[in-house]
């Protein structure tokens, strides 16, 4: 969906401003809880109860502070743009209508405006945060560079967290659920078993510095792995045999990370100089 370009990057504020609408102070209103539906393209997807709770709490007290954006839905309800964790807990608080603001947005700048809301709050987990930019690129077109001017985010940031998505089933439920940090989850992303390494830092309670310790040396067994496989190779074998028989000395094959070794034993200097003859020939 084309845009003016500048629109992007505004927050809510600016959004509505763009869209021709009166000032927030000016545009809302009261609009029965009961007549409320959420959003199902809501980029959030956990809604932690305790937290709910508190909110739930403060509204009691002090009441709904900000307004919920809503947009009109068929038979005269209406649908959250922005504000959803505020109509859940106001609906524990036991409220019988809440502060909204009404504007008529489309799919495209329902999910932006929700997105926005969300993210400059730091409301989504990484996964969350991360399944929305992928939307927004492959539902509605948006590059990289379009979304980070819409969210205010750096293009590296984006970037980094569309990668989230490559993680495995398992670590991705571990980064939903908050068990380990978008540093670890990164480091994730480059483990040779990234599961393994994923179940390792959610039960030793890795700090970053640790998973990356962690991760060094399981790197550095991988390599050892390879680097045994190669000198099990039956091709490698019989070429040893073949040297040795030729040399009439132990000849061992060995192969590295980008390296090899010619290992040639012998137990006299009689052996050797035999050797030294025997090469140049």
């Amino acid at each position: 969906m084309a845009k003016p370009a500048g629109r992007l990057g505004k927050g809510l504020a600016a959004l509505l401003d763009e869209m021709g609408s009166a000032p927030l102070s000016a545009a809302t209103s009261t609009v029965a809880i009961d007549l409320i539906d959420p959003n199902p393209r809501q980029p959030r997807q956990d809604f932690d109860d305790t937290k709910l709770d508190e909110l739930a709490q403060s509204i009691r007290e002090r009441g709904i502070l900000q307004p919920l954006l809503l947009r009109p839905a068929a038979s005269g309800r209406y649908e959250i743009v922005a504000g959803e964790r505020r109509w859940r807990a106001a609906q524990r608080a036991g409220l019988h209508d809440v502060p909204a603001i009404v504007r008529a947005f489309d799919d495209a700048a329902t999910f932006e405006a929700a997105i926005i809301e969300n993210v400059q709050r730091a409301d989504l987990n990484p996964l969350e945060e991360a399944d929305a930019y992928n939307r927004l690129a492959a539902e509605f077109g948006h590059t990289q560079e379009t979304i980070a001017r819409l969210t205010g985010k750096a293009r590296s940031h984006i970037a980094n967290l569309l990668r989230l998505l490559d993680l495995p089933r398992n670590a991705q439920a571990a980064v939903r659920a908050g068990e380990i940090s978008l540093g670890i989850a990164k480091l994730a992303l480059s483990a040779p078993d990234p599961d393994l390494f994923v179940r390792e830092a959610v039960a030793k309670g890795f700090s970053v510095r640790q998973a990356e310790a962690w991760l060094a040396a399981a790197r550095r067994r991988a390599q050892a792995a390879k680097a045994r496989a190669r000198e099990d190779d039956p091709d490698v074998a019989a070429l040893e045999a073949a040297l040795s028989d030729a040399l009439g000395l132990h000849v061992a094959i060995r192969q590295g990370a980008g390296f090899g070794e010619l290992v040639i034993r012998y137990a006299t200097l009689d052996q050797l100089d035999a050797l030294v003859a025997k090469l140049q020939g």
